[in-house]
């Protein structure tokens, strides 16, 4: 009797809870996502995604997840894979709620994942060594050794092509990504390889012996992958962050401080400057160490601007009236305490004190790395003309802390519809972006040769360094 009693009260309780599970709406999973206050996101350490910086993590792709967790209130959880086979499956299976790994949107992928909106448009670049001989058509190919990453868009492209070359063939490579890749070209382990014409913008400061042969494919969209068996919430959600990040202008942004000071490429520049970073510099590095270390200053930031103002030659002098290491002007240098501008320590003194002056004479409102660049600007034009390019750039609805606004507005102190209504009036405006792209390049390059002479192995990247102010 007892038994069948206590059977019944378990089957109500069981239909019960059937019930009212029934009842209850699951949620979906932009819900879970926010219920869990985690963003679980795949990605690649690579330069042009994710890395470890000086200043903790960094990348275009880091900076992305960063924001939009921030934006959903949530934190970030990274997981990284090198195998971009295994990066879609994870995604697709649902181990991650979405993959920012620098995916390339190909008609094979959107089979198996759903991407949000492109970020940032590449295309597929042959990369061959200077020394040898340019390749001129996927006929010159046949010869050569091609060695890509594996499971990459460059795999499908390529199998694309040998429908109509059937002679073509190349190597995945499982283990290498595109900067070891490209190195291996450098080197000559390899004839060929193809990599995502942003990967190539960053990777070829570091080696002036390559080059680009020819694109092999059209332009092609980045953008995040989701899964397509999971609800849209998420995805939707994704679709408003990336519209109000290119509305906004906040991409445009990014964009620039990750590849804004690359798109020009001194072939016989680089290579000098890098003759020098041997040759010269280490005669001068114990005294731009000091002097950046007492005013607060990355020494290769310092060193950088040293070799844009003079070649890190004590001597230099302009027809202008500036003289020494960091080309001072008398008044700045009496400013500054420096007698003998031609002296390279009292000269590099100097010009650190300059530099930290500027920095510290901006607004608060700016923040780094734009303010690094606003006060390298100044160091070139002054800041009276760095001001008045700041009120145009406000005029035009740009955002006067931004250097990305400020620097398209510089130019304009050329022609007289501008720098008729300005305080300090013409300025020759394109020097101070050319300058702070320079520098910005010299800047990379030294970091990453002094990290190469420390080990052998070349770093993912350098690039967009948080901060360069200690």
């Amino acid at each position: 009797m007892h038994s069948r009693i206590f059977a019944g009260v378990i089957g109500l309780a069981i239909l019960f809870s059937v019930v009212l599970n029934a009842c209850t709406p699951q949620k979906n999973l932009l819900e879970q996502v926010m219920s869990t206050g985690e963003l679980r996101a795949l990605t690649r350490n690579a330069a042009t995604t994710f890395y470890e910086g000086p200043h903790g993590p960094t990348g275009m792709e880091y900076d992305l997840l960063q924001r939009f967790a921030t934006s959903l209130n949530v934190k970030l959880t990274l997981i990284t894979s090198d195998d971009l086979k295994d990066i879609l499956d994870q995604v697709e299976d649902g181990d991650a709620h979405v993959a920012a790994a620098g995916l390339t949107v190909t008609e094979e992928r959107k089979q198996q994942v759903l991407f949000a909106p492109a970020y940032q448009s590449i295309t597929q670049q042959l990369v061959y060594n200077r020394k040898n001989k340019r390749p001129r058509s996927l006929v010159d190919l046949q010869a050569g050794k091609i060695e890509v990453i594996a499971n990459s868009s460059h795999v499908e492209r390529l199998t694309e092509i040998k429908q109509t070359w059937q002679n073509l063939s190349w190597d995945e490579n499982s283990t290498a990504g595109a900067s070891e890749l490209v190195n291996m070209v450098a080197e000559k382990a390899i004839d060929f390889t193809i990599v995502d014409s942003n990967e190539f913008s960053i990777n070829r400061r570091y080696h002036p012996q390559l080059s680009v042969a020819f694109d092999i494919s059209e332009p092609q969209q980045l953008a995040w992958a989701f899964s397509n068996r999971e609800d849209r919430s998420l995805y939707n959600k994704a679709v408003t962050f990336f519209n109000d990040l290119k509305t906004s202008g906040e991409l445009d942004n990014l964009i620039e401080r990750y590849y804004g000071h690359i798109n020009r490429y001194d072939y016989a520049g680089t290579y000098t400057y890098m003759y020098h970073v041997s040759k010269r510099l280490p005669k001068y590095q114990v005294m731009l160490s000091d002097a950046a270390q007492a005013n607060n200053i990355d020494w290769r930031l310092l060193a950088a601007t040293a070799y844009q103002e003079s070649h890190w030659n004590p001597r230099a002098k302009s027809p202008t009236g500036v003289r020494g290491m960091m080309m001072l002007t008398k008044a700045t240098a009496r400013q500054l305490g420096v007698i003998v501008r031609t002296d390279p320590e009292e000269s590099i003194n100097g010009g650190a004190k300059y530099l930290r002056s500027l920095i510290n004479r901006l607004p608060d409102e700016i923040i780094e790395p734009d303010r690094t660049w606003l006060a390298l600007a100044s160091y070139n034009v002054g800041y009276g003309h760095v001001k008045d390019a700041q009120l145009i750039t406000e005029q035009l609805g740009g955002n006067p802390y931004k250097w990305d606004d400020v620097k398209k507005s510089l130019p304009l102190l050329r022609q007289k519809k501008w720098y008729k209504t300005t305080r300090y009036g013409y300025a020759r405006g394109l020097e101070p972006v050319k300058y702070v792209e320079n520098i910005r390049s010299y800047y990379d390059i030294l970091r990453w040769q002094i990290d190469k002479g420390l080990n052998d192995d070349v770093p993912e990247s350098i690039l967009a360094y948080s901060s360069p102010i200690l």
